[in-house]
């Protein structure tokens, strides 16, 4: 009978630490973004935004009976994969880590998944990663993405480029997996509607020089250069170039391409340009944009509404399930991000929170109008933008 008891009182109390673990005070979670690197002038827009949903949940005191959440940041750089599995591994290891925002770009991004994230078991949401190649990395349950594939941004690109009678194109990408996959997906979709691509070729960031690569496009001609690059890099590098030789006056640019920085660096020049980037309906932004107006200085700049997002799914699925620890979590992510359920929109959090703990449903549409499909895949919108006057402007929605 002692024996029983002794057994018995053993077993409550494993029962009991295991609860108090997954409901400890304080969940963190890291933010991985490549503060430094090719995209940098996007980023800090996206990790406020991940910070937002962060601080809402605290102050709320719904999360797992009011644990505090913490944001730990690391820098990704957008392209060294070996740096970004090192911050991975030292947020899990060192830092205790249970979910990861991030990462932003796809090769660091299937690098922390194949050699951190899934090794440890730890759930990661990226608010950027589009490449197709995600789709079908092996992944244990844990990956998921506010931001849709490529594969569906090349056949966007498509439709945008023939409604503007633009049948002809040179092409030109950055030399990854981010730049491959969306040249790949694009022309694929391009041809298969009709168009040309009269030359599809890669480009290196961080060159000082990108006037033979220009040459090599304005040989092969086509009505518009399309630039599968980045802002704060090679992508703009090749548009100064192109602009300064009289090539090409007028561009199609994706999703790496969209920034204020952009306007900034060629204004009226490339006026009559067109492009477009993962974006929520007008409704959404506008409602993100007032909720956010204090803690992100461009609340609409791409990705940030995606990292808002990626973030409160995170805690949501931790609510769900009633644990912070990943492999508790990790089923309910899909749960959480679709019908049936109430609908849960950016801002409100606390009472996601709260149905979730009275053992309710949710749907949560959030800043970015969530719906995740196949492999944790988001449906995605896109925002499609003209250039006039020295300005971007909307031009449309896809």
């Amino acid at each position: 009978m002692n024996k029983l008891l002794l057994a018995t009182s053993a077993v409550a109390m494993m029962s009991g630490a295991a609860l108090a673990d997954g409901h400890a005070k304080e969940v963190k979670i890291g933010v991985i973004l490549g503060f430094t690197g090719p995209i940098e002038s996007l980023t800090p827009h996206m990790g406020n935004a991940a910070e937002l949903a962060m601080k809402e949940v605290t102050d709320s005191g719904l999360l797992l009976d009011g644990a505090k959440v913490t944001s730990v940041r690391g820098d990704s750089t957008c392209v060294d994969a070996g740096a970004a599995t090192a911050v991975a591994e030292r947020q899990i290891t060192g830092d205790g880590v249970k979910g990861i925002v991030g990462a932003d770009c796809s090769g660091v991004t299937g690098a922390i998944l194949s050699n951190v994230a899934v090794a440890n078991g730890v759930v990661m949401v990226s608010p950027s990663a589009t490449s197709p190649a995600l789709s079908t990395a092996e992944d244990d349950g844990l990956f998921f993405r506010t931001a849709p594939s490529d594969a569906r941004q090349g056949v966007v690109m498509t439709e945008v480029l023939m409604e503007a009678d633009i049948k002809e194109v040179a092409l030109t990408y950055t030399n990854n997996d981010y730049g491959k996959g969306l040249a790949d997906s694009f022309q694929a979709a391009y041809e298969a509607a009709g168009g040309t691509v009269t030359i599809s070729a890669a480009h290196e960031d961080g060159k000082a020089d990108y006037s033979a690569e220009v040459g090599a496009l304005a040989s092969a001609g086509g009505d518009r250069l399309v630039v599968a690059g980045y802002v704060d890099q090679g992508g703009s590098g090749i548009v100064r170039a192109a602009l300064d030789s009289g090539a090409f006056d007028t561009f199609h640019f994706p999703d790496g391409m969209i920034s204020a920085k952009l306007v900034e660096n060629f204004g009226a020049e490339i006026d009559g340009s067109s492009g477009q980037h993962p974006s929520p309906s007008d409704e959404l932004s506008k409602l993100f944009t007032e909720i956010a107006a204090d803690s992100v200085e461009q609340p609409t700049s791409p990705f940030a509404p995606e990292s808002y997002d990626a973030a409160a799914l995170i805690m949501l699925a931790m609510q769900a399930a009633g644990s912070m620890e990943p492999g508790d979590y990790k089923d309910k992510v899909m749960e959480v991000a679709n019908a049936p359920g109430e609908k849960i929109s950016a801002g409100e959090l606390a009472k996601g929170l709260q149905i979730l703990k009275d053992g309710g449903d949710i749907d949560y549409v959030g800043a970015t109008d969530v719906e995740l499909i196949g492999p944790g895949e988001a449906a995605g919108n896109y925002r499609v933008v003209g250039f006039e006057g020295g300005e971007e402007v909307t031009a449309g929605r896809k």
